[in-house]
């Protein structure tokens, strides 16, 4: 039997989905991914997939819930359609944040996640830019973890001098602090205050910002609510220009309107998360592909390849 690769994607991030089948120089398979009218979710798979390797594109994006549910049943219906392997691919985790209890009585909705997925038969997971690595730890299956600093630091590099990197938050600090060593850059860090979810406080700066280009690094914006304090109090403490490079483009709620009215000269994001009309509403956005990135290590998960020098 041959050993036939194929892609599918539900209904999150199809242009995604169709630049990776570019780029793997395939057609996208055939899935329809839709609701019946009280909003359950149904799945019918196009094509043939007995004895293939199958990948399985969707990030959890807004809405989260229908994106993972979409995600669970069609890697459930792919298994049961008799394919050889199924892989997950994840370029944005959803419920990541809630990865360990700070608290008595909260979920860890990190691992909850895990477990779905590996209860309907899925058999590898591709990840970027996890919200924290021992996410990876949840799973009992492999895991490949993926980042896109290679493309922020090209980009970084292109269109910046005299940068110091920012660590939003302190645990970002490790994040950022390889950035720095890569770009031969200096390191600051905020130290903030978080009052309640999605609500922080720019408290402090940890390092010397004055007169630099500061650029602050984070693995996703959501509110945007960390990033916009961070900006001003950067500004407050003397620098030039103030620059930020998130992963994932999650911006719900007031996040379009926060940028457009802080200090954040430019946003630099993937299409991990598709924009939709907010790249229309904030000029200040600027989207890298990261479509090269995943279908490479797609490429060579298949063919049992090495995916070690993708990882940075």
């Amino acid at each position: 039997m041959p050993n036939i690769m194929k892609v599918f994607t539900g209904n999150a991030n199809p242009d995604l989905a169709r630049e990776i089948c570019n780029y793997l120089d395939m057609p996208l398979s055939s899935a329809e991914v839709k609701k019946f009218s009280d909003g359950e979710i149904s799945v019918e798979i196009g094509e043939n997939v007995r004895g293939t390797d199958v990948f399985v594109i969707q990030p959890t994006c807004t809405p989260v819930n229908d994106h993972l549910m979409e995600l669970v049943i069609m890697i459930d219906a792919l298994r049961r359609a008799s394919a050889r392997r199924i892989t997950a691919v994840l370029p944005y985790y959803g419920y990541a944040r809630q990865d360990r209890k700070i608290r008595p009585r909260v979920p860890i909705t990190a691992k909850a996640v895990a477990e779905m997925l590996m209860a309907v038969g899925t058999r590898r997971a591709l990840c970027m830019d996890l919200h924290a690595g021992q996410i990876q730890g949840f799973f009992n299956i492999p895991v490949d973890h993926l980042y896109s600093s290679p493309i922020m630091l090209e980009h970084i590099r292109k269109n910046f001098e005299d940068v110091v990197m920012v660590s939003p938050d302190a645990g970002g600090v490790e994040r950022t602090r390889a950035f720095a060593k890569r770009l031969n850059a200096d390191l600051a860090i905020i130290d903030k205050r978080r009052e309640r979810a999605n609500e922080c406080e720019a408290m402090n700066v940890i390092g010397n910002v004055s007169g630099k280009t500061a650029i602050l690094l984070d693995d996703m914006v959501d509110t945007a609510g960390t990033l916009c304090g961070a900006a001003a109090k950067l500004k407050e403490k003397g620098a030039k220009e103030v620059h930020a490079c998130c992963a994932h483009a999650v911006l719900s709620g007031p996040a379009i309107e926060r940028i457009n009215n802080s200090e954040i000269q430019s946003l630099v994001v993937t299409n991990s998360i598709p924009l939709g009309d907010k790249g229309e509403r904030c000029s200040r956005i600027k989207v890298l592909s990261v479509g090269e990135l995943l279908g490479e290590a797609i490429s060579r998960i298949h063919s049992e390849d090495s995916v070690s020098y993708l990882f940075v």
